[in-house]
């Protein structure tokens, strides 16, 4: 696995596989990899010929209160678990090589982006989409692979894409999650004992929501309520929102109908996580 911190070195490479017409695939991380972000790069490996992985903490989509200063950072193990998993071209840029001093140009998408998470996180989403383009510019990729934990992300950058014309095709990969059901999140390890066993609610609020609409509920404010009391009774538990939406955009319904997206992101403690599934309801 070839490492660099360079982008002109990344540059030069990546410009030889292209030549060489290579399919370049591309897992963009911050990181503290776990077996989510193994998922990505394992389904990467075998979708492309170079496969290339970014490790950048960003700072641009940390509020002034969250956590850029203690978020995880374990690079010597997360080096072993790329070359274990195949990777080709591992880049490691430095913040101030990505961002110079008189840096002040940003990308913004102002549609998805201003719900759910967006509301919370004001600023958080130009972060992301920010460094993303900055990356496609970089890696140039032909096939660039996300979470469906970060859902709203994963569509926001499929917009740019489209928007903004560039050449990668954006593929969404499924949840993985603990035994006990909690999507993997570095975040979780923010968690204490009783706030670990506590924010299994998610799943449990998730999988009655799913069962109401598997039994043909049609009213979105019904699901709701049933998560609300499932997350509620947990004292440590702290509701950011519960939203039912089109899985397509994220538009707002005010009826059960085609293929609908619920999301969830709860505080436990000083700990916000995020989780949802995709439903495909029955009319």
């Amino acid at each position: 696995m070839i490492t660099t911190k360079s982008i002109p070195k990344i540059k030069k490479l990546l410009g030889k596989s292209k030549r060489n017409r290579k399919i370049i695939g591309f897992v963009p991380t911050m990181g503290a990899l776990h077996k989510g972000h193994l998922s990505l790069i394992d389904k990467a490996k075998k979708e492309s010929n170079f496969l290339v992985v970014s490790i950048f903490i960003n700072p641009l989509q940390f509020g002034p209160s969250e956590d850029f200063k203690k978020y995880p950072r374990n690079i010597k193990k997360d080096k072993k678990l790329l070359k274990k998993h195949g990777v080709n071209l591992l880049f490691y840029p430095q913040a101030d090589k990505i961002y110079t001093p008189d840096f002040s140009t940003f990308v913004q998408e102002k549609e998805i982006s201003k719900k759910l998470c967006g509301k919370s996180r004001p600023g958080h989403f130009q972060g992301v989409t920010t460094i993303v383009t900055k990356l496609f510019n970089i890696v140039e990729p032909d096939l660039s692979y996300f979470g469906q934990k970060d859902y709203q992300q994963a569509l926001i950058i499929k917009k740019i894409v489209k928007d903004l014309n560039f050449a990668a095709k954006i593929k969404i990969a499924p949840i993985v999650r603990e035994k006990d059901k909690l999507a993997l999140s570095s975040r979780n390890a923010y968690l204490n004992k009783k706030e670990r066993k506590e924010s299994r609610a998610i799943y449990q609020a998730l999988f009655q929501a799913k069962k109401m609409v598997k039994d043909k509920e049609k009213n979105p404010k019904k699901i709701i309520k049933e998560m609300k009391k499932i997350i509620e009774k947990k004292p440590t538990a702290k509701i950011d929102y519960i939203e039912i939406r089109k899985a397509k955009n994220l538009e707002k319904i005010r009826k059960i109908k085609g293929k609908i997206f619920i999301g969830v992101a709860v505080y436990f403690g000083k700990t916000r996580l995020i989780d949802n599934i995709i439903i495909q309801s029955k009319t």
